[in-house]
């Protein structure tokens, strides 16, 4: 397994929407390895592939180790969270549940030390498939609903500072600014 370079904001890869992934090979379970470690290394609890440079309908999510509260339901069922954790899901689809929106801070691996108020669903279901291409339902809530929809968002060209509270993107514009003119530099020396 390899460590990926995760891009930052300023990229123009963040804001495409990804490809449907149709083959499922070994080169997607290198992927998705290579994207648990570097999404683990980087402290983080979820990695889309835009976030690594790749335009695909593909992320990972562990929530493993951490002190939240939420439940889930896996193709009906309950497994323990080893048994789902580190979650690879291809080609999701989500769809937010009637009920409660909540509001809390999120952060981004490709917006580093950035953080802002975000309001979001409370509850989704999300349909997709695996690394040998069975498809999955799982439904869940809190902070594990939170990050799919964080992670599929990324999917689709969409960034956390286009959902973030006016208030919290204003707090933190100089900051968002700098990191654009950072990675537009860094690209521009890379060419």
């Amino acid at each position: 397994m390899a460590l990926l370079q995760i891009v930052h904001f300023g990229h123009p890869i963040l804001r495409k929407q990804g490809e449907p992934v149709t083959k499922f090979d070994a080169s997607l379970k290198k992927l998705a390895g290579d994207m648990i470690e570097t999404m683990h290394d980087a402290e983080g609890i979820g990695l889309a592939a835009q976030q690594v440079n790749l335009a695909l309908q593909f992320c990972v999510v562990d929530l493993r180790g951490g002190e939240w509260t939420y439940d889930y339901s896996f193709n009906g069922s309950k497994p323990p969270l080893d048994l789902v954790m580190p979650l690879v899901l291809v080609n999701p689809t989500v769809t937010a549940q009637p009920g409660t929106v909540t509001t809390e801070s999120e952060g981004c691996l490709s917006f580093p030390e950035i953080h802002g108020d975000i309001d979001r669903p409370d509850r989704i279901e999300v349909r997709y498939q695996d690394l040998d291409g069975g498809i999955h339902h799982l439904a869940c809530n809190g902070i594990f609903s939170r990050c799919i929809q964080h992670e599929v968002d990324h999917l689709n060209g969409i960034l956390f500072i286009d959902r973030m509270q006016r208030k919290s993107l204003l707090a933190i514009d100089g900051e968002i600014r700098q990191l654009k003119k950072e990675t537009r530099r860094q690209l521009k020396k890379g060419k």
